[in-house]
């Protein structure tokens, strides 16, 4: 299993193997290409165990020219007092073909939407784009909210606007005054919290966290 460009791999013991026996006097992209994974999957593991490079691999010309001080690279490096060929010019006027794919006065990117527009956030509630500023966590609220807002006024601080038991709805069209409610926080966290749940459900919605715990605690101190 894998993530991120492989960073968070699931190491095995002849990997490990491998890596410990290598790293030291071997080059990164080497040690990658045998175990067929990313340089940087190599690299973070190598930091993440204390591997280092020998000072005779350092030393060596396989590694960084910065290093060994022989000057490679020195021909293609600009010279004391070169002057750039784009001196004094201006981003937009440095030639290339920038003019063409410039947006245009008054054009928008195609993942603009309009005020008006919903959406369904990824907590699954129904938005609705109120502005169109650069803030984006401002251009939106929930239509629940909207609605509520405007019979009522401004929602208390400390307070929710949810959805009464068994109306949630990602329809418009019911989302209507009747299926909302205002509530505390603490009252919300109350009506979340797994003791409203009859005992046995509770029972076992506890031993699904303390299953996952360990689970994830296993994992945390697997190499």
């Amino acid at each position: 299993m894998t993530k991120s460009r492989g960073i968070w791999m699931r190491w095995t013991r002849p990997q490990l193997y491998v890596l410990h026996r290598l790293y030291c006097a071997t080059p990164t992209q080497q040690i990658a290409d045998r175990l067929g994974i990313s340089l940087h999957a190599v690299q973070h593991k190598a930091w993440r165990l204390g591997l280092k490079k020998s000072r005779a691999y350092l030393d060596s010309a396989a590694a960084c020219r910065l290093r060994r001080g022989d000057g490679v690279g020195a021909a293609y490096r600009f010279k004391r007092g070169h002057v750039p060929a784009n001196k004094g010019i201006k981003g937009w006027d440095s030639g290339g073909r920038s003019h063409q794919t410039r947006f245009k006065p008054g054009q928008r990117g195609n993942k603009f939407m309009p005020i008006g527009t919903l959406r369904i956030n990824g907590d699954g509630y129904l938005d609705r784009k109120i502005a169109d500023t650069r803030f984006v966590q401002y251009n939106w609220m929930g239509e629940h909210r909207l609605v509520w807002i405007q019979h009522h006024g401004p929602i208390p601080a400390n307070h929710v606007v949810a959805f009464r038991p068994g109306r949630h709805t990602t329809d418009p069209t019911l989302i209507t005054l009747d299926a909302l409610e205002l509530l505390s926080r603490a009252e919300l966290m109350a009506r979340n919290s797994y003791h409203n749940y009859p005992k046995p459900i509770a029972q076992l919605i506890r031993l699904r966290g303390a299953i996952n715990r360990q689970i994830h605690k296993r994992e945390r101190a697997r190499p």
